[in-house]
């Protein structure tokens, strides 16, 4: 699974201020052990329908299960918020409790171990019974979802899906809900024909029935958890590809049909490349994408059908810039093999399948794009880690609160960082023939992260313990102070390395001295002691000394480099975050020491675009010398540059700054394809020319209007009463009070915005406010601050409504009906 809150550390992007951090939780001290396992599963055949407006499941189960060592006389499934009505073993009824979720079946007879047994039940899932509550990644766990079951939202399709993880799936067939279960599946799906189906496996047929309905039946031989069963229906574009002889399917929203393929089209490529890569082909028969509406988080891995949160529709003008779904794809791909083929045997072992498809995006990146590409994405997970309250997390974790709390940056950031050092420290020949042994000798099986040691042990002839004990099994990562000085008399760096006492780890340390533009690389070991000495040759006084070299350590680094040292570094690194941590550190002193700027400048024409996005971003040209200088170069960008988001960069900073007239390149510029060229566009034409501006802002699509424009149209809109502009609107007042913390005045042209939505009753504005609440109530549901807020917005937003009704709009029934939504938010 992929979670979207994870994917950018623990800040939202609504401008939260830090106040409002999640505060950090006390750790259980209960051992989490594995679930036992009294009864094997087997083999799960269901029978589905529904009662949609009233969000309920009739189902028909056929369980075949066998006793797993000792002798078994009952039977013990979870079955949530359900109302059992037969129970029954060849045709007969047998007795059996159901309380607490919990439904105890008495067998008709005592079974001995290997003997199956099958068990038919009767039931009707009830999800809006459920009490059990999701997480920061998981933000729901009713296990089946409704959405706009009643049609009551415009633009806004009736789906069914399901979401599995962690415990879920016994919310709509009873099961034995553990992760270190694995069974094979039928499910028989009954829906109106006007619906598509997907789930696991094959679909074998689809039966029409006589009263406007259909039933699709799908089967699954293979074994795999019960958390990754799926079921999912509503309408959709199914776009047809393939890998090798297996069948490939993206299922879209219509309005996205004609953009599939530039969203999903790399799959098969990517399943190509990991198999060759693991040396273990693809194990499923067919692979299949599914985006649903009102997700309870970014994707699942669900085998063989994965779903997607409607964050992956994008537009032309959004690939234009980049496919945001790419990293997204890969790892719920990856999770085929590590999670769906090989399964963490319980919750405290989650490593085993979110670290791995954690590292798959940087792996996936690597290939496609360059290191480099991959290096820019995995400091951004890092950053991810360390922006939460993660230092005294073990990543195999037995005391914690609730299992939920295991999807945090440790499993999936941390984690596949480790696995980058520990790639590192072996060398990919024995990191990747470990991988594939560890999934050759675990295959439909459930495992922990010893059995990946001892895989790389066996293949390796190494003894990781220490390796293990220290990132695995322990908290916490190296925080190092260097201090390093040329000794001209001895002809030596001398280093002095100090580790913060409270955690002191060993490991493999490269240094690159930079002479004459060429670096020579030094590898030592770091003990686990406070202090480390390190002396290294060299010809003369270096230009530059880089402490991490490769960047592999996962590591906090205070060092004492000069300001000309970080220029060398900048300039002749081959590492990004080499180049990032000398323009982190130019920027700071740019105002005052030219050359610093100049620096920063060259940078803006570096190869690799992410590094040219981060020297703009730093860059400061409000010094009158120095917009001069860097508008040749911003021009330049800006006009040609193979990047459209490079593009818009430098032509933000033009408009903010430019004491040149630069219409004639805005207006070259208005049939730019990308979305943030068109913003900026639009932006700088409202400087220069207020009309063509205007007409350029409606003729663009709205997804194009970047929070600037937003910001400068509200008035209008208002005035104008143009509603169709409130779903876009909806991203930028959902939290007004949030950002008045931080800026009043922004704060309050979004105050303004928030009451007109709330007034004019747009369903979809109405919607996308609603579903955006209860995410970051459920994200920050321990912060007491967050949740007054919150609950503060969304009164007042009732309050509005209701008087609204009050002076009799004509579309009060509309308003109504959105009351009751948002008071579902606060119950």
């Amino acid at each position: 699974m992929k979670n979207l809150f994870i994917a950018i550390g623990l800040v939202l992007s609504v401008g939260i201020n830090t106040t409002f951090a999640q505060q950090a939780e006390t750790e259980s001290t209960e051992y989490r052990e594995t679930a036992e396992i009294k009864n094997a599963l087997v083999h799960t055949k269901l029978k589905v329908s529904f009662d949609i407006p009233n969000q309920k499941l009739f189902g028909e189960e056929w369980l075949t299960a066998k006793p797993h060592f000792y002798d078994q006389k009952t039977l013990v499934l979870d079955a949530k918020g359900m109302d059992i009505h037969a129970v029954q073993m060849n045709a007969k009824d047998v007795k059996y409790v159901y309380e607490k979720d919990v439904l105890t079946i008495t067998l008709d007879k005592s079974y001995s171990k290997n003997q199956e047994f099958t068990v038919y039940i009767k039931y009707t899932a009830n999800p809006d019974r459920i009490t059990q509550s999701g997480s920061a990644a998981i933000t729901d766990a009713k296990g089946l979802y409704f959405i706009n079951p009643k049609g009551e939202e415009a633009n806004k399709p009736t789906q069914i899906w399901t979401q599995g993880e962690t415990e879920s799936s016994s919310c709509w067939f009873p099961t034995i809900d553990k992760p270190n279960q694995k069974t094979s599946q039928e499910l028989y799906i009954t829906v109106p024909n006007k619906f598509l189906t997907l789930s696991n496996g094959e679909l074998v047929s689809k039966t029409p029935n006589s009263n406007g309905t259909r039933t699709d039946y799908w089967k699954f031989n293979k074994k795999h958890a019960p958390y990754l069963f799926f079921m999912g229906i509503g309408e959709y574009a199914v776009i047809k590809d393939k890998w090798k002889n297996i069948e490939v399917d993206y299922y879209v929203e219509k309005d996205y049909e004609n953009v599939a393929k530039d969203i999903f089209g790399l799959t098969p490529e990517m399943i190509e490349f990991f198999s060759n890569r693991l040396a273990y082909e693809f194990p499923w028969n067919k692979y299949s994408q599914i985006v649903c509406r009102d997700y309870v988080s970014g994707a699942m891995e669900n085998t063989t059908a994965v779903i997607f949160g409607e964050f992956v529709q994008q537009k032309k003008g959004h690939l234009v810039d980049e496919n945001i779904a790419e990293a997204v794809v890969a790892h719920e791909l990856f999770h085929h093999w590590f999670g769906d083929l090989v399964t963490t045997e319980s919750w405290s072992n989650l490593t085993v399948n979110e670290s791995f498809a954690n590292y798959s995006e940087y792996l996936w990146l690597e290939h496609k794009y360059g290191k480099e590409a991959a290096e820019f994405h995995r400091h951004n997970e890092i950053k991810g880690y360390k922006l939460g309250d993660n230092f005294k997390k073990d990543l195999v974790r037995f005391h914690y609160n609730s299992r939920e709390d295991m999807f945090d940056g440790v499993s999936y950031n941390k984690g596949g960082a480790i696995l980058h050092m520990l790639r590192n420290y072996l060398g990919d020949e024995a990191f990747f023939a470990g991988m594939s042994k560890y999934l050759k000798d675990n295959e439909y099986k459930a495992a922990e992260a010893h059995h990946f040691r001892l895989a790389l042990e066996e293949v390796s002839g190494k003894d990781l313990s220490w390796f293990f004990n220290q990132w695995y099994y322990n908290f916490g990562h190296p925080k190092v102070k260097i201090v390093h000085s040329y000794n001209a008399s001895t002809k030596k760096v001398d280093v002095t390395l100090v580790q913060d006492k409270e955690k002191l780890f060993q490991f493999p340390f490269i240094i690159d001295v930079f002479e004459n533009g060429t670096p020579k690389r030094t590898t030592v070991w770091i003990k686990a002691e406070e202090t480390s000495q390190i002396s290294i040759p060299v010809s003369n006084k270096p230009q530059t000394v880089i402490f991490n070299a490769d960047q592999s350590l996962l590591c906090d680094l205070e060092e004492n480099k000069s300001i000309d040292e970080y220029i060398s570094q900048l300039q002749l690194s081959k590492e990004y975050k080499d180049k990032l941590l000398a323009i982190e550190f130019l920027s700071n002193k740019q105002t005052t020491q030219k050359k610093a700027f100049e620096a920063l400048l060259k940078a803006c024409e570096d190869s690799f675009f992410r590094t040219r996005l981060d020297a703009l971003q730093h860059i400061d040209v409000s010094n009158s010398t120095y917009i001069q200088l860097a508008e040749p170069i911003l021009m330049k960008l800006a006009k040609n540059d193979t990047k459209t988001l490079v593009q818009a960069k430098a032509l933000e900073i033009l408009n903010a700054n430019s004491s040149a007239p630069i219409k004639d390149l805005l207006v070259a510029l208005k049939n730019s394809p990308s979305y943030s060229v068109q913003g900026q566009v639009a932006l700088g034409l409202l400087k220069v020319d207020e009309n063509m501006a205007n007409e350029y802002i409606n003729s663009l699509d709205m997804e194009a209007y970047s929070g600037d424009i937003l910001y400068k149209k509200v008035d209008s809109w208002i005035a104008e009463n143009d509603t169709a502009k409130s779903p876009k609107l909806a991203e930028l007042a959902a939290f007004y009070a949030f950002t008045k913390f931080e800026d009043a005045t922004k704060g309050k042209i979004q105050e303004k915005a928030f009451n007109w939505i709330m007034e004019n009753g747009n369903n979809e504005a109405n919607s996308a406010m609603v579903t955006m609440y209860k995410q970051v109530l459920q994200q920050y549901k321990d912060n007491e601050m967050v949740k007054k807020v919150v609950t503060e917005i969304v009164t007042n937003a009732i309050a509005i409504k209701k008087k609204a009704i009050e002076n009799k709009v004509p579309h009060s029934s509309i308003l109504q009906t959105q009351i009751i939504q948002l008071e579902n938010v606060i119950k």
